[in-house]
């Protein structure tokens, strides 16, 4: 049985992780990052993504891919 500290997800990830729960690459996830469509948050010298944020970036996917059909 899991504890509770297992089952807690983490809020925040580092752009690779973050491309990998997208299923990107990283270099495509900071060209989506500079374009502005996947948006990140900086705690000191770190950027960061949250975890609201990589489902923003999926909804917008998935709206674009909506509108092209």
């Amino acid at each position: 049985m899991a504890t509770a500290a297992e089952l807690v997800q983490p809020r925040l990830y580092e752009i690779k992780e973050a491309a990998r729960l997208c299923g990107i690459g990283r270099s495509t996830a900071c060209e989506e990052i500079r374009l502005g469509r996947l948006r990140t948050v900086r705690i000191g010298r770190r950027r960061l993504v949250p975890l609201q944020y990589i489902d923003d970036y999926v909804a917008l996917l998935m709206r674009e891919s909506e509108a092209s059909d």
